[in-house]
């Protein structure tokens, strides 16, 4: 037994020394796994060449997952869903379209409540909706519906937060859980992660939201909008600073920014990280840290050296003076910096991640912007270096484009905004991107007249084609006799008698029915008349029977001769999209009244031509009666002779171009009749500088472009034989 013992003890010990020398190290490693994974991460490699190496990070910081700052996943999809509770939402679920189909895009904005305070820039939206073509004030005739509660400003620390939005919308009878209604936002959430929560369920209702974030943002029924400041313009709006066909000279700087740096939170990594770039001489990259309350308590050993630099240079020199600008995002992924780099000319350069661009589903913003990544910062300078002079300039031209067709205004924003909701509800009638990204852009290029380009009068030079080679002669008739007057008569025989006339439409405006048809004069066209609804404006009404590109316009008092039709037109063709005619007038500012003025001297400058003779393309009617809102149709009506000064202020903020004059063989005389001669036809001349002066209000700018050009035909008055010439009627007394 004892015996027994012994060998159970020795095998028992040798076992344990076995696993003791063989086991013991695997152990030991297991034992302090832990301890030694933990130092390894503390210990940073130590390289020979340490002191030739400049730092620019902290260990810690390299090791650290991420910043601390930035939401989580969770924290993310959490927020989201606060917000997007409907996130599948697309315009086929989510909206009504039966509610836009009798009265077409008609949009309500609830009735404004005394106690509610409103911000600047809302008021603004609010007021582009309600004075434009789209507004109406009867709910059952909207297709759309905007908040009268400022939805603006979501961050609760801020002094224009609304609260309690959820019990005031859901108390709106309209609010049908949010389907069909748009709603703005600017700033959504708050320190420090500054989530997109906006504080309320937006429900089925489509957000236009400016620093939109991709992941959150619905393709097709969402729509992302820029952030505005305050001070941004109701309407018109400054200028680009790069005039049309301009070329503008090497800028002094290839890239700048002058800027906040934030110490922490959001957004401090990418603009912590600016200085790198900075060279002092072609790239200026400069920072500040002096900003915020407790600025002094985050300091860091850059801050001192940032602000001395940072105030050595002048933010709007350096915007003049640089083709690239630098624009990193904030606190939220969008900022100010962006539209003003727009306006400047200085092709945008962004480091903002994430971040869905403003009205991208329309605009090709690879035309006018580069887009960096933040984490690849370094970059940057290589980059924009490689980029061509020639596509250099095609960004800057497209920046202005854009910034003068989109952004320049709050309306423009607004009507944007509205312009691509609209187009989502008929697909099959919507512009194509390049209406959008070319001049003058997607506003003015209404698919109600046609969604191809070669129909409208703005792209025949860049498709190479030309308009129709015959024009519609609309003749407006007014007199109160209600009879066929000789001056009438003579000009049907000689509008007829042009080569190129496919027919003639008389605009009926007198309140006795036009004479039977065998009272008007036989022609080689035909001839038909139009029954009015004696209004000024009927005369730019887009009526089905004028079926040719060229419209030339006339008063039944018009004096004119077949050639100077022939050569009128012949000019016309080769500039479509301006009026081309007779009559001119000019405009002046006046210093004394500080008011613009209205003359009909023949000075060496003219910038209107009357649409008492004159050709312009037929797609004006379209604009002038589906694009203009239906107060200034009002004002035309109200005021005489203003429908054609009106004509002319469209014409030219959609070309930016002036009228052009041809040669006229006798000077035009305005008719007035006996009955406003006069001081009354003193009253019809003051009457039409009111007219121009209202015009300019509304649009916010004279939009108006003076001209010294007046074309005449080839050897016109020169002392040759008159049989060499094309036009020799011109010449003839």
């Amino acid at each position: 037994m004892q015996t027994r013992k012994k060998y159970i003890f020795l095998t028992f010990l040798a076992s344990w020394l076995l696993l003791f020398f063989f086991g013991g190290d695997q152990l030991r490693r297991f034992a302090f796994f832990s301890g030694r994974k933990a130092e390894a991460r503390r210990n940073w490699p130590r390289w020979t060449d340490q002191s030739l190496l400049k730092s620019f990070a902290n260990p810690e910081e390299l090791q650290s997952d991420g910043d601390p700052s930035l939401p989580s996943p969770r924290e993310r999809r959490v927020a989201r869903l606060n917000v997007y509770k409907d996130s599948s939402c697309r315009m086929e679920t989510c909206f009504d379209f039966s509610r836009c189909e009798k009265h077409g895009f008609k949009v309500f904005t609830y009735p404004r409540e005394r106690d509610q305070p409103l911000s600047e820039s809302y008021s603004k939206i609010l007021t582009s909706i309600e004075r434009s073509r789209y507004y109406t004030a009867n709910p059952e005739e909207a297709c759309l519906f905007i908040l009268s509660i400022d939805t603006l400003d979501r961050d609760h620390l801020s002094s224009q937060y609304v609260r309690n939005v959820d019990e005031k919308i859901r108390a709106f009878p309209l609010w049908n859980g949010g389907r069909n209604h748009l709603i703005f936002n600017l700033y959504s959430g708050t320190w420090p992660n500054y989530t997109e929560d906006l504080g309320f369920d937006i429900g089925q209702a489509i957000l236009a939201k400016a620093s939109f974030y991709t992941q959150n943002f619905r393709p097709g029924f969402d729509v992302s909008i820029p952030l505005f400041s305050k001070d941004h313009p109701q309407r018109g709006g400054e200028r680009g600073w790069l005039y049309q066909d301009s070329v503008p000279p090497k800028k002094k700087y290839l890239l700048v920014f002058k800027g906040k740096r934030y110490l922490t939170g959001i957004g401090s990594g990418t603009r912590n990280a600016l200085h790198h770039i900075h060279n002092g001489k072609d790239i200026v990259s400069l920072t500040t840290c002096k900003h915020g309350k407790d600025w002094e308590k985050h300091k860091d050993t850059r801050c001192d050296k940032d602000n001395v630099n940072y105030e050595k240079f002048d933010y709007q020199e350096l915007l003049h003076n640089s083709t690239f600008c630098i624009v990193p995002r904030g606190r939220r992924l969008g900022s100010f910096r962006f539209l003003e780099a727009l306006q400047a000319a200085c092709i945008p350069v962004l480091l903002s991640d994430g971040w869905e661009l403003p009205f991208a589903e329309a605009i090709d913003w690879g035309k006018a912007v580069v887009v960096g990544n933040e984490k690849l910062l370094l970059q940057i300078p290589s980059v924009v270096r490689c980029i061509h002079p020639e596509r250099v300039l095609a960004f800057q031209q497209q920046t202005q484009l854009l910034w003068d067709t989109y952004f320049s205004s709050v309306d423009k924003i607004v009507h944007t905004t509205l312009e691509i909701i609209k187009d989502r509800l008929l697909p099959h009638r919507s512009r194509s991107r390049f209406l959008w990204n070319v001049l003058p852009g997607g506003l003015l290029a209404l698919p109600e007249f046609s969604t191809h380009p070669g129909d409208f009068p703005f792209y025949y030079l860049q498709r190479g084609s030309s308009p129709s080679e015959k024009f519609t002669a609309f003749i407006r008739v007014v007199s109160p006799s209600g009879s066929l007057s000789q001056p009438l008569l003579r000009l049907i025989q000689a509008v007829s008698g042009s080569q190129f006339c496919a027919q003639i439409l008389v605009l009926w405006s007198c309140q006795k029915p036009p004479p039977p048809s065998g009272k008007w004069p036989q022609t080689s066209v035909p001839l038909s008349i139009i029954q009015g609804r004696g209004k000024l404006s009927d005369r730019f009404f887009p009526y089905a029977a004028i079926r040719t590109d060229a419209v030339l316009s006339l008063d039944e008092h018009t004096s004119l001769s077949t050639s100077e039709v022939d050569f009128a037109f012949v000019v016309w063709r080769s500039f479509p999209e301006r009026i081309v005619g007779f009559p001119a007038r000019s405009h002046f500012w006046d210093p004394e009244q500080r008011r613009w003025g209205y003359t009909s001297k023949w000075t060496n400058e003219l910038s209107i031509v009357l649409t008492a003779a004159a050709f312009y393309h037929r797609y004006y009617h379209s604009l002038f009666t589906g694009y203009l809102p239906a107060g200034l149709r009002e004002l035309v009506d109200s005021l005489a002779a203003c429908e054609d000064i009106l004509m002319n202020v469209l014409v030219a903020a959609v070309t930016k171009l002036p009228p052009i004059k041809v040669t006229q063989r006798k000077q035009h005389k305005e008719n007035v009749p006996q009955q406003v001669k006069g001081t009354a036809g003193g009253r019809r001349f003051s009457q039409r500088q009111d007219c121009l002066n209202q015009l300019v209000d509304w649009f916010g700018y004279m939009p108006l472009v003076s001209s010294q050009l007046r074309l005449d035909p080839v050897l016109y008055k020169d002392q040759v034989s008159v049989l060499r010439k094309k036009y020799p009627r011109l010449e003839r007394p």
